[in-house]
């Protein structure tokens, strides 16, 4: 699935906020972590553990906040 992402030039918009909007697009549409994702296979099984253990890693992180 093919995202495209554009922004429009608003009446006196320097080029570094129209940059800035454009990026923050970029990132909400979440092109680079697709193109990321697909750039290589990952077979089912270790997709599974990998996705379970980055479960564990973030359940510790908060466990860690909460008794801090």
């Amino acid at each position: 699935m093919k995202k495209l992402v554009s922004v429009q030039s608003n009446d006196n918009e320097s080029i570094d906020k129209m940059l800035k909007r454009f990026k923050k697009k970029y990132e909400r549409a979440g092109v680079l972590k697709e193109f990321r994702k697909k750039a290589y296979f990952v077979k089912p099984s270790i997709e599974g553990r990998l996705k379970r253990s980055r479960s564990k890693r973030r359940a510790q992180r908060a466990n860690e906040e909460r008794n801090s």
